[in-house]
Order: C-alpha cells, then sequence, then structure tokens
C-alpha cells in the first residue's frame, strides 16, 4: 500500500445463499484526517465473524443498518497513527468494528474503541480478549450459569467462540464435549485445549454419539450452529438444563424454508431453558471480563489459536473460508 491511500472493501450486493466475492467491491480513497477529539487508526488484523451475513443482508437488528455502497463493516485491531485525543494516545494498541479498510477515524463515540495495554498480542486483543471471546464469556457465565459437575456440549467447538466458551466451562469444573467438522478439528479439542471428547458431525452419527457421551443428558447446550444439531441436543437435555443460542451458521448461507426445532416442548418437560443474547447488551463489563480472562490466560488455562490469512485483499476470499469450515480458532486476515 503506498502512502496516503486507505484501501477498503465496500458492500457491493445482498447475497442470496453462499457469500460471494462478487458481493463486494473494492476502491482506494485518501486518507482520512482525524477531527477534534479524533483519532486516525490503522489496521493490523481483520476479524471474519458468522454474524457478517446477516449484517450483509441488512438483517442484523442489534447494529445500525448497512447500505449498498457502504465500507463492509467488521471488527479489527489496529494502532493510532495520529491523534487529537488523550484517551487514545498514538501507539496505542486499539480494537473497534473499524471495518474492512486500512485506516479509520473514531473519537471513541462514532466508532466505540478499546484500548489495550503494549504487553497483548494484537491476536489475543482481536480473538479472547476480542468480541467472540466476550461472547464465549457472557454466554456460557450469565445465560448458561455453569455448574462444577454439569455436562456442557457445544457445537462449532473449534471456531473461535466455541473453542473459548469449552475452556472456560473446563474452568468452571463441567465436562464438556464439543462438535466439529474433521478429526483435525476433534483431536485439537480433546488434546490441546482439554476437551473430555469430540465429536466429528461430518462422520459421525452425532445423535447416537450424543446419547453415548450424554448418558444422563446435557445440562448446558452451548449452540453456534441451530438446525438438526440443535433439535438433536434438545432431544438429550436434562432437567432444569440451560440452552445458550449463540449463532445459527448452519442457516446464515441457506435457502429456502428454514428447519425448526421438533423437539422445543422438551423445554416444557424438562423445566428448561433456551435464551438468545447478543454481547453488546454486557458492552459495560468488558473490562471485568478481561481482567478474569487476562489471569486464566496468564496460568495457561486458556489458550487461543489463530487462522491467520496475509494480504488486505484476501477480505472476501475469507470471509467465504470461514463459511466453509477452513479456520480452526479465530479467523483473521493480517493487512500487511
Amino acid at each position: 500500500m503506498s502512502d496516503g491511500v486507505n484501501r477498503q472493501f465496500l458492500l457491493a450486493a445482498r447475497p442470496h445463499g453462499m457469500v460471494k466475492e462478487s458481493d463486494f467491491s473494492y476502491r482506494e480513497v485518501a486518507v482520512p484526517a482525524p477531527g477534534d477529539g479524533g483519532a486516525l487508526v490503522r489496521t493490523r488484523y481483520i476479524s471474519l465473524d458468522p454474524s457478517m451475513r446477516g449484517q450483509m443482508e441488512n438483517r442484523a437488528d442489534y447494529v445500525g443498518p448497512l447500505a449498498l455502497g457502504d465500507v463492509m463493516r467488521a471488527g479489527a485491531v489496529g494502532e493510532v497513527v495520529a491523534s487529537n485525543n488523550p484517551d487514545y494516545p498514538v501507539g496505542a494498541l486499539v480494537s473497534g468494528a473499524f471495518g474492512m479498510q486500512d485506516y479509520a477515524v473514531s473519537d471513541g463515540n462514532n466508532v466505540p474503541m478499546r484500548v489495550f495495554d503494549a504487553a497483548i498480542d494484537p491476536t489475543v486483543a482481536l480473538g479472547v480478549l476480542g468480541g467472540t471471546g466476550m461472547t464465549a464469556y457472557f454466554g456460557l457465565l450469565q445465560i448458561g450459569q455453569p455448574k462444577a459437575g454439569d455436562v456442557v456440549v457445544i457445537s462449532g467447538a473449534a471456531g473461535a467462540t466455541g473453542s473459548v466458551a469449552g475452556q472456560i466451562a473446563k474452568i468452571k469444573g463441567c465436562t464438556v464435549f464439543g462438535m466439529a467438522g474433521t478429526d483435525e478439528k476433534c483431536a485439537w479439542l480433546v488434546e490441546e485445549i482439554g476437551f473430555d471428547g469430540a465429536i466429528n458431525y461430518k462422520t459421525a452419527d452425532v445423535k447416537a454419539e450424543v446419547s453415548r457421551l450424554c448418558p444422563k443428558g446435557i445440562n448446558i447446550y452451548f449452540d453456534n450452529v441451530g438446525g438438526e444439531i440443535l433439535d438433536i441436543c434438545l432431544a438429550r437435555i436434562a432437567m432444569n438444563a440451560r440452552i445458550v443460542i449463540c449463532g445459527g451458521i448452519s442457516r446464515y448461507n441457506a435457502t429456502g424454508r428454514l428447519q425448526g426445532p421438533r423437539n422445543y416442548f422438551n423445554l416444557v418437560f424438562r423445566r428448561a431453558r433456551m435464551e438468545g443474547f447478543i454481547v453488546i447488551d454486557y458492552a459495560h463489563r468488558f473490562n471485568e471480563a478481561v481482567q478474569e480472562m487476562r489471569g486464566w490466560i496468564d496460568a495457561g488455562l486458556l489458550k487461543q489459536k489463530t487462522t491467520i490469512i496475509d494480504g488486505f485483499k484476501e477480505l472476501p476470499r475469507a470471509l467465504i473460508r470461514l463459511f466453509e469450515g477452513y479456520n480452526t480458532g479465530k479467523l483473521m486476515v493480517r493487512t500487511g
């Protein structure tokens, strides 16, 4: 990238079915200057997350509308390179929804920013201590309310959120089983981050495996997938179970009629609770979560795996690869 140029990817079309590279357009504009109270951020790593699909359709009612021609929204971490705000000094490591672009201007209000100290690895700031880590933390602890001895099942367990949620459940004394799409991912869950078992949902009989691993039922099901997997787990919930609806990646690129949960009435039979949430509702508590999670990281109890793709112009293809199951752990693009 030459000096003075800000590369951007814009939303060019609403996707139908799988996201396509043609849903984005590329342009170069001048680097913006920060105004009074503002700061200019140079992005270093840009996050790819399943929720971006809903925003492309303008269906995500928890964030502002994304119009055709807008810079594609994305979380990122970067460095303050010019500043008129003492809260965001030059050189500070910051994260925020800076979008698919090299540079973004923020005063901390128009684009909320979080500041990290220099000891934090930028990929950790974007991953375990970023939006997906916060999602795992508050989804599991506030909605799931784990207790020692609980049996926890997590779908999409090798992804950025599921892998952190499972490790937090282990820290809280739970037995944890995860679902992932390859034998390699399943092995990583068990051998490297301490899950008690894993199911390859593409090759195994998921219903039979869930019954085998959870003979007394599931106390907490942390759902990142929806669809048939959700229905299988609803059939196996224990008394007073908690079902955390975090994501539904099985439906994001689907066309036609979506499958609903047929076994939902087990919520009545088992006196269970199924609840969705949006992590930004807990934004006022992010610093609390960061402090506790940093302690777990320092103690070796919480680990992060990243899948990093190099090159700004790889961003559209990287989002497609997310939905193809390419990544283990947190997927991000290093912009250069």
